[in-house]
This record gives structure tokens, sequence and C-alpha cells, in this order.
């Protein structure tokens, strides 16, 4: 069992308030949890695996409330002007609740302050996936590539951390794209396969089949090591991009202001969810690692990644929007 749900389990053991009494604390309608991109991406497919068991650990209906736009920011300021009563779930991202945080010059939420951290889901590398009938195979090949044509290659950004990544690669290797907003993963994996977009950094759940089929390639990985489900994909610092390193994460927010008890209910019931084996193996199957951390080791990760975007923005130059 993974070290972290290990750790969060003992935790979730400590917790005074059962299913049965949120539900008690709950009036009778539906909980909502907002996934801010559309469906059948990373975010929405975590959400609905983790949604049956966590209504079963409340005693409580959760239903899953997808609201697309741009890095995901219609569905967290939602989320976060939502009433504090436990009727709000929110899933957010390393995108929304760090990278967000510098690349917008204003924001209609405070990625920090606005929320409550209660566990992170998962981690994984971004794929750097491109349309089949672009040339090469490396990360220099699309280099090269891009080179003969500043700007003429579209990027599909399917949120902020895909935008942050891609940024902060071109800028290394010395080249011009053109990013285009997207309103989540799968729409920017359309974008991909049908040649409307060049490329988009999308994580191995989101290329897997596509790449199986011969519909995309990949010109590497973006984080220290390979992904679990794509082996034959390397790193971008095997193919020396040096000290590149960027992760995806996914989390589980309730509004700020939220009762204690009712955060340490749902963390209780999110760790359950992340211990089924419906749940972890299908994480795995998809280069997700679970984590299931505590709501003061995720608090911690979200301040530490606002710190670690925001040096990455600063030194690339990286414009804010």
């Amino acid at each position: 069992m993974n070290k972290h749900i290990q750790i969060a389990t003992a935790f979730a053991a400590t917790v005074c308030i059962s299913g049965a009494a949120l539900a008690q604390t709950l009036s009778s309608r539906p909980v909502r949890m907002i996934v801010g991109s559309a469906a059948a991406g990373p975010s929405d497919v975590q959400a609905r695996l983790i949604v049956p068991k966590m209504s079963e650990v409340l005693g409580v209906s959760i239903i899953v409330d997808n609201r697309p736009s741009n890095n995901a920011i219609i569905g967290m300021e939602i989320g976060a002007k939502a009433p504090p009563d436990g009727h709000t779930l929110i899933i957010g991202n390393s995108g929304t609740h760090a990278v967000n945080a510098t690349l917008y010059k204003s924001l209609p939420y405070d990625p920090v302050n606005d929320f409550i951290p209660v566990s992170q889901l998962s981690t994984t590398g971004m794929v750097v996936a491109a349309n089949a009938k672009l040339p090469g195979a490396t990360i220099q090949d699309l280099a090269a590539y891009a080179k003969t044509r500043p700007g003429g290659l579209n990027i599909a950004i399917p949120g902020a951390t895909g935008e942050l990544a891609g940024d902060a690669l071109w800028k290394q290797l010395g080249i011009k794209m053109t990013n285009i907003q997207y309103k989540g993963s799968a729409p920017s994996e359309l974008a991909v396969v049908s040649g409307e977009a060049a490329i988009s950094m999308l994580t191995p759940l989101a290329t897997q089949n596509h790449l199986q089929t011969g519909r995309m390639k990949a010109y590497g990985i973006t984080s220290s090591t390979r992904s679990p489900v794509l082996p034959d994909v390397p790193t971008l610092a095997e193919q020396g991009v040096t000290g590149y390193d960027i992760q995806y994460w996914t989390g589980l927010f309730l509004p700020a202001k939220t009762p204690d008890p009712i955060v340490r209910a749902a963390h209780k019931a999110v760790v359950a969810a992340l211990q089924t084996s419906e749940v972890r193996d299908r994480l795995r199957a998809l280069g997700l690692q679970a984590v299931g951390n505590t709501p003061e080791e995720f608090r911690a990760i979200v301040k530490r990644d606002v710190e670690k975007f925001r040096k990455i923005i600063v030194e690339s130059g990286i414009p804010r929007l």
C-alpha cells in the first residue's frame, strides 16, 4: 500500500465524526463535486472514480458538476464562493491552485486562502503529445522542426500546469510556439488528433489510447522518471533538457471556513476511496500514482508549489495573463 495512504489511514482513524454524523449535519440535498474541466479529462475521471465510495462513507449522494473553462477558473471561482457547509467539494489541481496564483495578474479566487486542502488524489508527469504527422521522434527533432516555422505550431492548452510546462520547455529549447486555450484535457486531445493543434502537454491517462492507436506521438515526458504505463517514452531530462521536472497533481478541496469536523469526514471518505482496489488499480493503469495524504501535508504542498511555479514563471520570463 502506498506510504501516503498508510499515513492518511492512520490519521483518519483518529477522526471522531462518522459518515452518519456528517449526514445528519448536512441537509437531504445532494453534495456537489465541482470539476473545472470537461467530462472525460483526468480530473473528471478521478472525480467519478472516488464518488461511489465517498458517498457510501459519508452517507450522502454526491453529484459531479462539470464547469469547464480556460484553466478551470470558472469552476474554482464557484467553489471558492460556495457556502462552507459541506455541500460543495472541489477537484483542483497543480494548475488551478499553484500555477494560476502567478500566471494570472488577477484571479476571481485566492488559490491558497479561499480553499481548505483535503487530500491529494494523484500525481503524474505530462506527455509532450503531438499529432502523428509531425516529424521525428525526439524532443530535439521537435525543436529543429519548430525552429523552421517560428510561432507556426499551435499548442492546445488543457490547463495552467500544461501551459506552464510548455512555456518553460519552449524557452529552454529556444523555440516559439502559439498557445491556444481549450476547456480541459478532452478538447485538447481532440484538437491534437484532428490536427487543429500540433501539440499538447497531456497526462498519460489522456494520451495512452491515442499513442497505442497511432493517432498521436510522444516526444517525451515532463517528470524525472518514466511513466509505468508508457515505459518507452523517455523523460525530457534523458534527452538533454537539463533540470526539467514538472509534475501534475490532482486533489480534493473544500471552501475556506468549512468546519473542521466536515473536513476530517471528507478526508476519511476520500482516503477510503483511494484504498479500494478498484480505484487504486484504475489509477495505476492510467499512469497515476495514488496519494491520499493529510490536509496538513496537502496544504504544505500547495504552498510549496505556488512558490516553485512562481520561480519558474519569473525566471523563464513567461508573460502573465
